[in-house]
């Protein structure tokens, strides 16, 4: 989704039902928020978390979406807005003895980053 806003442009990207919990990508998010594009992708390349993998994706997908759409430049581009959302818990039975089963309930999130671009001061 891109939205013009009165104080620049930006771009909303999300990712929905992604297999992780959300205190762990919550974890890379927090480290992200606010910074600039390049400096966001040597993080997220360094970081030694299996979470970090689909957030990368994601800000490469909200940068290239913000070239290609709006004519901006990545490199004049920062992270403004990232958060993690819960969302459904994928739900399964397992077999165990007796007849019996146990739920097993694998967490879900939904991930939101908004890319801005920086305003040039004269």
């Amino acid at each position: 989704m891109i939205k013009n806003s009165n104080s620049g442009r930006e771009v909303k990207v999300f990712a929905q039902h992604i297999c992780m919990s959300v205190f762990k990508a919550r974890r890379i998010i927090d480290q992200i928020r606010g910074r600039s594009y390049e400096e966001t992708l040597m993080i997220l390349e360094l970081m030694p978390y299996r979470a970090s993998y689909p957030i990368l994706k994601l800000v490469y997908s909200a940068a290239a979406s913000a070239s290609n759409n709006m004519g901006l430049n990545e490199a004049d581009s920062f992270i403004s807005k990232a958060e993690a959302d819960g969302g459904p818990f994928v739900k399964k039975l397992r077999p165990r003895a007796r007849g019996r089963s146990y739920a097993i309930k694998k967490p879900t999130c939904h991930i939101t980053i908004v890319l801005k671009d920086k305003l040039k001061r004269i």
